[in-house]
């Protein structure tokens, strides 16, 4: 019973991705589609959570913001964790003004807090998926340089790097095969807790306009414009924040999971 409770953080996550992969084939309505002489129309057979204030589906809004945010997400991260992986790597092996470079650079970028960082980046690139993607993919390529390149000097002086480097094997073969492998567990775990940052960042700037352009559906789109028709239609800011909530929490959950998987001394002591 232990084991299943533990699983659920990754089975959520399953499902959430699931619903994600499979929404273009589910039977649900157009998210765009609008119908202004059903605006705010409540719950029914054919649209359970109603209409919004455009008389959009609002079931088929959510399950497209949730598949955006996701997307977003996982891309961002996606594009953070290879660029910082391989910067942190090769700081971390080849040290010298390689490493000295390599994380001053990573310094700088770190002195901006995120949003503001973000926020100035689509300012003037843009809003939309093609600007937030790589912005956000920026915004937080530290911290998986941070973590590659601690991870890489506790590992280069282990006996198998050393046996690598007496068999004659060049350097980037010693870190793409050697070193990498062996240090993917905190950078799995780095992936996973940055989604679930993205994920806030990109909702924080869509509910600013920075982010998703409507009509696109987006989480923090929905929050804003429920949060503007609070009085006539409460559900449709719960809806979207409690989607928000799920997905953020889910995330952190598995990261923790992870967490505890790669770290025996975490694992130990939660026992």
């Amino acid at each position: 019973m232990i084991s299943a409770f533990r699983n659920t953080p990754a089975v959520l996550l399953a499902l959430l991705v699931l619903l994600c992969l499979l929404a273009p084939v589910l039977p649900l309505h157009d998210p765009v589609a609008v119908s202004v002489a059903e605006r705010f129309a409540g719950p029914s057979f054919a649209h359970p959570l109603g209409r919004d204030e455009y008389g959009r589906d609002l079931m088929s809004r959510l399950v497209w913001a949730l598949r955006s945010a996701v997307f977003i997400a996982a891309s961002s991260a996606f594009l953070a964790s290879v660029v910082g992986t391989a910067l942190g790597v090769i700081g971390g092996y080849v040290r010298g003004l390689t490493e000295i470079f390599t994380m001053r650079g990573m310094d700088v970028i770190l002195c901006f807090p995120p949003l503001l960082l973000a926020m100035l980046a689509v300012t003037l690139y843009g809003p939309g998926p093609v600007t937030l993607i790589p912005v956000l993919g920026l915004v937080f390529v530290p911290s998986f340089t941070r973590v590659a390149h601690a991870s890489v000097l506790t590992v280069r002086s282990h006996e198998y790097v050393e046996a690598a480097r007496g068999m004659g094997m060049g350097a980037g073969r010693i870190m793409l095969h050697t070193i990498l492998p062996n240090i993917v567990g905190p950078l799995i775990v780095q992936f996973s807790f940055v989604m679930a940052m993205t994920v806030v960042l990109e909702s924080g700037l869509s509910f600013l306009g920075l982010g998703v352009l409507p009509p696109a559906p987006s989480l923090g789109l929905m929050i804003g414009a429920g949060r503007a028709t609070l009085a006539q239609a409460p559900m449709l800011l719960v809806w979207p924040c409690l989607l928000l909530t799920l997905l953020i929490l889910v995330l952190n959950a598995f990261c923790d999971r992870l967490r505890d998987h790669f770290d025996p001394r975490s694992a130990s002591g939660s026992n």
